[in-house]
């Protein structure tokens, strides 16, 4: 099943919490499992640029099925994705996207967070992703 519009906002508000407790302004974004935006935040004074790069990170992360450092760590020079950061119309290939998958597996879509440090965008997005289901994916996802 796709993520949900209440797990979307589920997960975007516990993704602001986590944001709010490291003192930090987040844009949040909860893709399907298509990469179709299903809900977005921006919070007061989160960068403008922000924005695209929270929305590319979750479509990323579904894309491919995993977290976008992991794609990061593959597409360095020399690496077996180098330069697959200009397909798809743009990808984002650092921390901050991770995949939302429910108890049997299947990825139902993912969030996607920018506004901080790369780290601090890994961990407002793992507490949203968490919020609603797993991070964790099997060898070969199942899509809904």
């Amino acid at each position: 099943m796709h993520v949900t519009i209440e797990q979307a906002e589920r997960a975007i508000a516990a993704a602001r919490a986590k944001a709010k407790e490291l003192d930090t302004q987040m844009c949040i974004a909860v893709v399907d499992s298509g990469g179709n935006l299903k809900a977005f935040h921006r919070m007061d004074d989160a960068w403008v640029g922000s924005i695209d790069i929270a929305q590319k990170k979750a479509k990323t992360s579904v894309f491919f099925g995993m977290m976008t450092g992991q794609i990061g760590q593959l597409s360095q020079p020399g690496g077996p994705l180098y330069g697959i950061e200009h397909s798809n119309d743009g990808l984002i290939t650092f921390p901050g996207g991770i995949p939302i998958v429910d108890a049997d597996g299947v990825m139902s879509g993912a969030i996607g967070v920018s506004g901080s440090t790369v780290e601090n965008d890994h961990i407002v997005a793992e507490a949203g992703a968490r919020a609603i289901g797993q991070t964790e994916l099997p060898a070969h996802p199942w899509r809904t």
